[in-house]
Order: C-alpha cells, then structure tokens, then sequence
C-alpha cells in the first residue's frame, strides 16, 4: 500500500493507495493486505482504490453534465423536482447549507437515482427517500441513459468496496450486499461556478461536512479544490488518474462503533482562481429501514458500545432538514 498523492504526512495517520481488484482477484494473503490497508487508510474517513469504470462511460457522463449545467438557468430550473428534498432533479445555487456553516455552498447540483416501481412498498413508506426521478432529457437528448448506467457502475463499484470493509470489521463479507440492495443510494453532479461568481464574500464551494451515508465516491472532478481532513490539518485530496477516492458517513460509523470515523471534508476554489468546477460524487446508503446499531465484531471492552439503534430513513431525513434539503428547498 502507498500513501495517495497529496495525502500523505509522517505524523498522521495516512490516506492510502489501495487495489480492489487485487482484493477480488488475488490470493488470501492479497487479500489480506488490502483489508489491511483499507482498515488502516479508513483511520482516517478516506481511501483511494484503482477501479475498473469504462473511461469512455465517464467521458460521456461529464460532457452531457456540462451540456446541462451550461444551459440558460430557466431551462435547469425547470428539471427542479417540487417536493423532492434533493433526491432527484436540480438544485440551485445558495440552496444547500453544510450544518453548522453561516452561508450557503455556491453551487449548483443535478440528482438521481436508481428508479423504483411506483407500487414498490418501499417507495409507499419513504416517499421523500425514493421520489419519481427527473432528469433533462428534453433538454439533453440520452442524457438519462448514460447517467443510469453511470449511477449503476458506481453503485456496483461501492458494493464491492463494502465488501472489503465488511472483512476488516469482521463479518460477513456479502453483508452489506442486502443492506444497500433497492436503497436510495443518490448520485449527485455538483457544478461549482467561478468562486468571484459568488453574491458575497465568504461563501465556499462546500463548507466543511461530514456525509450521513455509509460511504461516498468520487470519481472523478474537473479542477483541483477538494480538500480532506487528516488529523489536524486540511490537505488536498489528488488521488492518482483511474482511481476513486471514497469517504466514510456517518452511517458506517455508527454500525463500526466508531472504529471507522466519517471523513470530514470541503470544496474550496484556489486562491486566485477564475474558472469553475464539475465533480460526480455518489452516496451509498442503506435500505432506509435498515437498523443502525454498531455490530457485535467492533464492541468489546476495549470498545464499549458507544451509539445506541437509530433507523436510517430517521438518520438520513434529519440530515436533509439540517443541510436545508426540506421545506422551502423541496
């Protein structure tokens, strides 16, 4: 394992460079060493891995979001979702507020997710966690198509990944497998225009924020600007080309007990810079009616059990009224 570019320093615990496909394709002691380094590259929220992802798939995802996020703003607005709370369709700027910041994040966002059967009883239940999707095919012909297949490829890749966290906190390798199966797992393209843009000083392009989630990935972005916090410093998250940088939310702290902390995180414009930003980030959650209770493996006397049950759908509804996804923003 080496430490990812950008991310390293000798007296803080590392972000490591690690191999999934080694994990899935290797030998016991291969894999081994990946659980290992993903164990130890988690101490600190984030993990980077090579990954199999079609090129051409993401070439063809970006360049249809900046196809969207160029048109006229009346035209985006028209793809906002009423009722929505940000889990499909656009979202404008100043709208969502990290918790705890005083401005809003100066950007802008377009939302999906894997559709449900109008019928299916989990969208009956959760109804803002699994609303009808929207998306501008009027507005970008095939755009709906190829960010399906992207959401899909992420969502595969995400569960994959769980698989080697799931062995380093000792259980089940598959155990997330059901946990994330029909969930609302959202995919998110987040345009950031040029930070001078801004109608204030002060806003950012993302304040400082943990995700609620299990765990995220990041793809790929268009300009340097995410930074991660390792320790007690902010460092630049510049993870190698062809390699996914993942956080962990929230979520997944609670069921490791804490043993895997959330990555704290934010998205600033360079000094000086003049241009703007598009990244693909996706959240992987679990079935909202998921119980969120740390597993036995990670409690212990050395670890007592420190967070109670809490349902998902009760964690993730909460987050959104904090960011400022409900009420007005839907």
């Amino acid at each position: 394992m080496s430490p990812a570019a950008g991310l390293d320093h000798a007296d803080e615990p590392a972000v490591l460079d690690v191999d999934l496909l080694r994990f899935e394709r290797g030998d016991r002691a291969a894999r081994a060493a990946v659980v290992d380094g993903v164990r130890r590259s988690l101490a600190t929220g984030f993990v980077t891995t090579s990954h199999d992802l079609p090129s051409a798939l993401l070439d063809e995802a970006y360049g249809l979001l900046e196809q969207f996020f160029q048109l006229p703003q009346e035209r985006k607005q028209a793809c906002v979702a009423p009722g929505a709370c940000g889990q499909t369709g656009y979202t404008g700027h100043l709208v969502e507020t990290a918790a705890g910041a005083a401005l809003a994040d100066w950007k802008e966002m377009l939302n999906w997710a894997e559709p449900l059967p109008a019928g299916h009883p989990l969208r009956r239940r959760f109804p803002v966690l699994y609303p009808e999707q929207l998306l501008p095919e009027a507005a970008v012909p095939g755009i709906t198509a190829v960010l399906t297949a992207f959401h899909r490829a992420i969502a595969d890749l995400q569960r994959r990944f769980l698989r080697v966290i799931a062995v380093g906190l000792g259980v089940h390798d598959t155990l997330f497998d059901a946990m994330v199966e029909e969930a609302p797992t959202l995919t998110r393209a987040v345009h950031y225009p040029p930070i001078h843009e801004a109608p204030a000083e002060g806003h950012v392009w993302a304040a400082a924020h943990a995700d609620i989630n299990l765990i995220t990935a990041l793809p790929r972005a268009t300009a340097p600007g995410l930074e991660v916090r390792v320790g007690e410093r902010w460092v630049k998250a510049c993870p190698p080309d062809g390699h996914v940088i993942l956080n962990t939310g929230l979520m997944l702290e609670r069921l490791s007990n804490g043993l895997i902390p959330s990555g704290w995180h934010r998205v600033k414009a360079e000094p000086g810079s003049r241009g703007g930003r598009l990244s693909v980030v996706q959240f992987c959650h679990p079935r909202p009616s998921t119980v969120l209770q740390p597993f036995p493996s990670c409690c212990g006397a050395a670890h007592p059990q420190r967070f109670g049950a809490e349902l998902a759908a009760d964690a993730l509804e909460a987050v959104l009224h904090r960011i400022n996804l409900t009420g007005s923003a839907c």
